[in-house]
This record gives structure tokens, C-alpha cells and sequence, in this order.
């Protein structure tokens, strides 16, 4: 690629993980620049009411003036449960409306949970264990959001944390304990899908803890930010994801 700067701004919701951003920024290196910028978030709860309220689309409005002080070449809505709660549909529209309160074409948006979908496509892997730190009712919602996206969902848990400040203390032998223990058999590749756990520290360590891909929510939507600004070079120590030596020639936009 060229050394023009890749340039990702991050509407982050609440604080919990976001120094997993600097740190992927500082581990990924060369010309990439990734920004956070804090949402409202209302209520900090993994209930479905407070997501749908959470990644409402004026809340999320509300922050894009601080984001887009500096230029941006893509935005990214960096929060997988208030964007997968509102269903395959629901999701696109979120990121064609932060598209247009962005002045960015909805090429150049996304959300968390999408990155997902994409993360999943780009790795050629189909059957999933999903280890949530969410209740099981949320983690259903993102099984049945990657079910539309073509995958299959063999084993899936929730760990039951209702906040998200109470994810974002958990560290490293419990995140490598949360990736072990709900592995399966039969999974190709295993999904921790919270945003508010920290992971970006821990990517390689999480794979060989299993012996099989692990797709965290901040390396996924770091990953998406950097496919859609045009930067597909290859890295090492961030995960199978940043190691793909190429992508696949097409995957399904976030408005698809």
C-alpha cells in the first residue's frame, strides 16, 4: 500500500475497553491513525431495551461533530451488542444513517457486528462457538445475526454480566479462560463479541490457548476500519485476521 495514513475514527460506547484502540494503533504501526470517541451511552446494561436506547441513532449523531474534527476516512460504530440487538435490518440501517450524518458513503461505515460477518467471511470458516459475556437472551440475538450472514453457530454461552465497566475488568487469564471453556469440537473458529473486554493485548495468546482462530470484537472492528480505509497489508501478532495475505475478492457490504 501506499504510506498515505489510514485514516479510522471509532464512536466508542461508554468506557470499559477503549485502550485496546491506542494499543491494536501501536501494534498494527506504519501510516494508520485510529480515533475514539466516546458515545452516551443512557443506562450501561446488557438488556435489550438499554441496547436498543444505546445505539440509537441520535446518540450516536450526538458524538460524530467531536469524530469528525479530524478528517476521517471511515467510521465505525465500535459496539457489537447495540448494533446486532436491532436485527440484520435494523443494523444496516443504523450504518446507512451514521453514513449520512457522517458525509461518508455507507462503503466507508460499519459497526462491530458486521466487522464480525466480514472477519468470518475473510477467514473462509462457517461453524462458530460464540463465548459471550453478555445474558444467553443478547447472545441469541448475535447468534441469529450470524446465522443471516451464512455461519453456523455450534456452541454458544453467556456469561451473564449485565455492564459493560464490570467486562472491562476482566484480564487475562479469565479472557483466555472465557475462549477455553467454550470451545467445541466441531468449530472452525471461536467469537468473544463484547467490545467493553480487553483482548488487543492477548490476540496470538488467545489462539494458542485453543489451537484455532479467535475473533475478539475490538480486533474485528480495528480489522474492518483498516479493510475499508484500503489497507489489507498482512501483520503479524495481531490474531490469525491481520495475518490474511490476501482478502477475498468480495465481501457482503454492510448495507447488503
Amino acid at each position: 500500500m501506499s504510506e498515505k495514513t489510514a485514516r479510522v475514527g471509532f464512536l466508542y460506547p461508554g468506557h470499559s475497553a477503549e485502550d485496546d484502540y491506542p494499543r491494536l494503533e501501536q501494534l498494527i504501526g506504519g501510516a494508520v491513525r485510529l480515533t475514539v470517541v466516546h458515545t452516551d451511552i443512557g443506562t450501561d446494561a446488557h438488556r435489550v431495551d438499554d441496547l436498543l436506547e444505546m445505539g440509537a441513532t441520535h446518540r450516536l449523531k450526538a458524538s460524530l461533530g467531536e469524530l469528525l474534527a479530524q478528517p476521517q476516512d471511515v467510521v465505525i460504530w465500535a459496539c457489537t451488542s447495540a448494533s446486532f440487538i436491532f436485527g440484520p435490518e435494523g443494523a444496516r440501517k443504523q450504518v446507512a444513517e451514521l453514513a449520512e450524518a457522517a458525509g461518508l458513503p455507507v462503503e466507508r461505515t460499519s459497526s462491530t457486528s458486521f466487522a464480525f460477518a466480514h472477519a468470518v467471511q475473510a477467514l473462509g470458516v462457517r461453524r462458530l462457538a460464540v463465548a459471550a459475556t453478555y445474558p444467553d437472551d443478547v447472545a441469541d440475538y448475535f447468534v441469529r445475526f450470524l446465522e443471516h450472514h451464512g455461519a453456523e453457530v455450534v456452541q454458544v454461552s453467556g456469561r451473564g454480566i449485565i455492564t459493560a465497566a464490570e467486562v472491562g475488568t476482566l484480564g487475562r487469564e479469565q479472557v483466555l479462560e472465557l475462549a477455553r471453556s467454550n470451545d467445541h469440537p466441531d468449530a472452525e473458529a471461536i467469537l468473544l463479541p463484547d467490545t467493553a473486554l480487553h483482548s488487543a493485548a492477548w490476540l496470538d495468546a488467545l489462539e494458542e490457548a485453543v489451537g484455532k482462530p479467535v475473533l475478539t470484537a475490538n480486533q474485528v472492528t480495528a480489522w474492518e476500519g483498516l479493510r475499508l480505509a484500503g489497507d489489507t497489508e498482512p501483520r503479524e501478532g495481531l490474531g490469525s485476521l491481520f495475518r490474511l495475505t490476501r482478502q477475498p475478492d468480495s465481501l457482503t457490504p454492510a448495507t447488503v
